[in-house]
């Protein structure tokens, strides 16, 4: 098994195919009455092996996905209700059941995280950001740090992460600095002899002995040596996982002027001009353009740093949809406050926060060469601002151009991109396996999944899944 991303979901999924199982634990109380009833039937099975659906028909939670409100139950089982009850679930390394496997990303294990500005706080309750048998409190605790807000920073995140692989000893089946440039069906027969042997004794022979499977999928890549030069590979697997996140295709608003050098769409970008002194107290304001939580973040390092912003997005400040809606303001207090900004501090009437301007329900037309920017509002009025730079931060899509046809096929609009929010890949539910192409797995993000807390169950599907697959099960 071939998985592209070494992030949480791959980690997660690695630590289950290294032969590390969950069993009910004995004498454990959930306090889903009906959950406990079905874990009790057969306590001596492990729940990779037991029927998903029907131990997560029922549960609800904040997410759509019914395995991912199962594990998450099962590991933090009243967490949504403020609780602190134990994980109902028990680990136990069986070797025998290990299913070889090798697990491609470009940065070190933890993916993205690697790549966040590392004093972010997370949106998530650091609690939720851990996995599986290595409680994420515990492992700060032995760095004697505590939990701001009981949230973590990324750099604590991402470290944490890479501890996991070596603690647990997942390290053989990872490899960084890769990156994999294509992933295609290819038939059996046209792989050379040497190859198929290779990958015959490499996979305990990946099939039932009664289905020859007739096709494997060949990955190609390279990754970068110690040198800086490029070593190529193909690998030949008979089941692909996709994990790479959503983080690596910032989207564009596709304007003119969009590509000009002072139009960034990464908040990095604002971090390295505040280093280099390159915008300031003194400077043109900063264009901040998006109302999720990354534009958030820009708004609220600006601020910081006493950086003139003038923030602009479609939406209106009451919009449900709008994500500083549903976050509760005990939990979340700064952005609760970008939240109070957007709403007092609109063009139309100054409120107390200096140094920043709120444009509801706008858009950009376009940026021009001399750093102006025309915005255009609801009625169709039109504005030139004077900007230092422009940040665009209205999300991003995965980059999934190592797939034919960049993954549109396997979407659940096959006539759009994948987009983790509004079209995710087309997965059976229970197995996390593509509806649309047999043997390649999505998980995480490009599953819909966008929690590390969530994204753990997709792992657990696609475990199960693999195990039935090579018949690993016990009866």
């Amino acid at each position: 098994v071939v998985f592209s991303g070494n992030g949480p979901s791959g980690i997660c999924l690695s630590y289950l195919l290294s032969g590390y199982t969950p069993y009910f634990k004995k004498h454990s109380l959930h306090p889903h009455p009906i959950l406990q009833r079905k874990l009790e039937e057969a306590p001596e099975v492990s729940v990779l092996d037991q029927d998903l659906e029907y131990l997560s028909e029922g549960l609800e939670g904040r997410s759509h996905s019914p395995v991912a409100l199962l594990f998450d139950t099962l590991q933090r089982p009243d967490t949504d209700f403020g609780g602190t009850a134990e994980s109902v679930l028990t680990w136990w390394h069986e070797p025998d059941r290990a299913i070889p496997h090798l697990v491609l990303g470009r940065n070190p294990p933890g993916g993205a995280w690697h790549s966040i500005e590392g004093s972010m706080v997370t949106l998530s309750k650091g609690e939720w950001m851990g996995l599986p048998d290595l409680p994420f409190k515990e492992w700060l605790k032995q760095k004697r740090r505590g939990l701001r807000n009981n949230r973590a920073t990324a750099e604590d995140i991402a470290q944490y992460y890479q501890h996991y692989v070596g603690k647990k000893g997942l390290q053989k089946n990872f490899k960084s600095g890769t990156v994999v440039t294509s992933v295609r069906k290819v038939s059996a027969e046209s792989i050379s002899n040497h190859t198929q042997k290779d990958l015959q004794e490499d996979s305990d022979s990946l099939r039932n002995s009664n289905e020859k499977s007739t096709d494997v999928f060949q990955v190609d890549g390279f990754f970068k040596t110690v040198g800086g030069d490029k070593e190529h590979f193909s690998i030949y697997a008979e089941n692909v996982v996709l994990a790479t996140g959503t983080y690596d295709n910032p989207t564009w608003l596709g304007v003119k002027g969009e590509n000009l050098s002072y139009v960034h769409h990464q908040l990095s970008a604002l971090e390295e001009a505040v280093k280099s002194n390159s915008v300031g107290i003194m400077s043109d304001p900063v264009l901040i353009v998006g109302a999720g939580l990354t534009a958030a973040d820009a708004i609220l390092f600006a601020h910081h740093c006493n950086i003139p912003v003038i923030h602009v997005f479609r939406r209106r400040v009451t919009d449900p949809g709008l994500i500083f809606n549903q976050l509760p303001k005990m939990m979340y207090p700064e952005y609760h406050k970008v939240h109070q900004m957007m709403k007092e501090q609109t063009a139309a009437c100054a409120g107390p926060y200096e140094c920043y301007i709120s444009l509801p329900e706008h858009h950009v037309l376009s940026f021009g060469k001399d750093k102006k920017c025309i915005l255009q509002d609801k009625n169709g009025c039109q504005k030139a601002y004077k900007i230092s730079m422009a940040l665009v931060l209205t999300g991003s899509n995965p980059n999934l151009s190592f797939l034919p046809n960049n993954g549109i096929d396997l979407a659940m609009n096959s006539d759009q991109p994948v987009n983790s929010k509004r079209n995710p890949i087309d997965v059976d539910p229970f197995t996390y396996e593509c509806t649309q192409e047999k043997g390649l797995y999505a998980l995480g993000p490009l599953a819909g999944d966008n929690f590390v807390r969530f994204v753990q169950g997709g792992a657990l599907a696609v475990a199960s899944s693999l195990l039935k697959k090579v018949n690993k099960n016990p009866p």
